[in-house]
C-alpha cells in the first residue's frame, strides 16, 4: 500500500463512469450517424430511397453505384472544376490567413502597443469618407488623397482631444469583434466593393479566386489572431532572451524558435479557418457566377435544379467532406494538443 499515494481529484464512481460513457456514446452517436446515413444513401437507388428509413446495405437495401456513375460521368465536369475551386480557394486563403494572422499575434504578445483612441475614430472615420467618396464617382486616387489630408490635419486637432490610449488587449478584441457580424451584413457591400473597383481599375475580380480569397482572409484573420495569441502567449520568454542574448534578430527568433514550438498550435488554427473556408457558402453565391463557384453552391443548385434527389447530394457531400476528414485523421495529434490552447499557463 502507497502510503504517499495521493487521491485523484477527478476520481469518478463506477456509477458515475457509467453515466459518462453512456452520455459520451450517444454524443458519438448523434455525430456519426449522420456520416453513416451519407454513406449508405450514396449507395441507394432512388426506389430505396423513397421507400423508407433502410441503413444495412445487402440486407434492407441492394447497393448499387447508380448515383456515383451519375456524378462521376454526367456531371464530373461540373464536379471537378467546383472541387478544385474550393481546393484552391480554401488552402490558399489559409496559409494566407495563418501567414499573416500568427505574425500579427506574435506582435500583440511581445510587443506593446498604446494608440489614442482619437487617432483610431480619425482613421476609421477618413476611411470611410474615402470610401463614400469613391462610390460617388471620386476618383480612387483623388478620395485618398482627400481622405489623407483630412486625416493628417485631424491628427494634430481633433485626435488630442482624446486623450486615452488602448492596449494589445483592446486591439485583440476589436478584432475578434469582427467576427460578430453575420456575413450577410456585410455581403452586399463586399459585393458593391469588388464591381466598383473592378470597373475602375479594368480587371475582373468578380467571378474569381481573387475575390474569394481577398474576402475569407479579411474573414479568417480575427480567428487566427485570437487563437495563437493565447499560444503564443504561453511560450516562455526566456527562451527568446536566451537566443537574443547569442545575437540572433526578432524574425530568426520568431522563424526558428517560436514557430517550430508552436506547430500543434498552428496546425489547430489551420484546419480550422480551412474547414470555416471549405464549408462557406453565402460569400461564394454573391461573388462568384460560373468560374469560381464552389463546392457547396454546387450542392444547393443539385437541390434546386432537381428538387431532393438524396443519392446524388450524398455523393456530392462525400466529395467535399472526405478530404477534410483525412486530413484530421492525420493531423490529429497535433489538433489534440492545439485544442489545449491557452487551457493552461504556468
Amino acid at each position: 500500500m502507497n502510503l504517499f499515494k495521493k487521491k485523484s481529484h477527478f476520481a469518478v464512481s463506477p456509477a458515475g463512469a457509467v453515466i459518462s460513457y453512456l452520455i459520451l456514446g450517444f454524443w458519438a452517436f448523434f455525430i456519426l450517424f449522420p456520416l453513416y446515413w451519407l454513406f449508405t444513401t450514396s449507395f441507394k437507388l432512388p426506389a430505396a430511397v423513397n421507400s423508407g428509413p433502410f441503413f444495412i446495405p445487402g440486407v434492407d437495401f441492394q447497393p448499387s453505384m447508380h448515383a456515383y456513375d451519375y456524378v462521376f460521368g454526367e456531371i464530373w465536369d461540373d464536379t471537378s472544376r467546383r472541387f478544385i475551386n474550393t481546393v484552391g480557394v480554401s488552402i490558399i486563403s489559409t496559409v494566407i490567413s495563418v501567414a499573416l494572422g500568427a505574425s500579427a499575434a506574435y506582435a500583440l504578445t511581445r510587443f506593446s502597443y498604446k494608440p489614442k483612441v482619437g487617432t483610431i475614430l480619425v482613421f476609421i472615420g477618413c476611411l470611410i469618407l474615402a470610401i463614400v467618396l469613391f462610390a460617388l464617382g471620386v476618383p480612387a486616387a483623388l478620395a485618398v488623397l482627400i481622405a489623407l489630408a483630412i486625416f493628417l490635419v485631424s491628427l494634430f486637432t481633433i485626435s488630442k482631444r482624446f486623450s486615452r490610449s488602448l492596449g494589445n488587449s483592446n486591439i485583440a478584441f476589436w478584432l475578434i469583434s469582427q467576427r460578430i457580424m453575420p456575413p450577410v451584413v456585410v455581403v452586399i457591400p463586399m459585393y458593391v466593393l469588388f464591381l466598383s473597383l473592378q470597373r475602375a481599375l479594368g480587371i475582373k475580380l468578380l467571378d474569381t479566386w481573387t475575390a474569394l480569397i481577398v474576402t475569407y482572409v479579411g474573414a479568417n484573420l480575427p480567428i487566427v489572431v485570437w487563437l495563437m495569441r493565447d499560444y503564443f502567449a504561453n511560450i516562455p520568454l526566456e527562451i527568446e532572451e536566451s537566443a537574443s542574448i547569442d545575437g540572433a534578430s526578432r524574425f530568426k527568433i520568431f522563424a526558428s524558435i517560436v514557430l517550430p514550438l508552436s506547430t500543434p498550435g498552428l496546425v489547430a488554427t489551420f484546419l480550422f479557418v480551412l474547414v470555416f473556408a471549405w464549408n462557406e457558402y453565402l460569400l461564394a453565391l454573391f461573388l462568384t457566377n460560373a468560374n469560381a463557384q464552389t463546392m457547396p453552391l454546387l450542392v444547393v443548385a443539385q437541390n434546386a435544379t432537381r428538387g431532393p434527389q438524396w443519392w446524388y447530394l450524398s455523393v456530392l457531400v462525400m466529395i467535399m467532406i472526405v478530404p477534410v476528414i483525412i486530413m484530421a485523421i492525420f493531423l490529429e495529434r497535433f489538433i489534440s494538443r492545439g485544442l489545449l490552447v491557452g487551457a493552461v499557463k504556468g
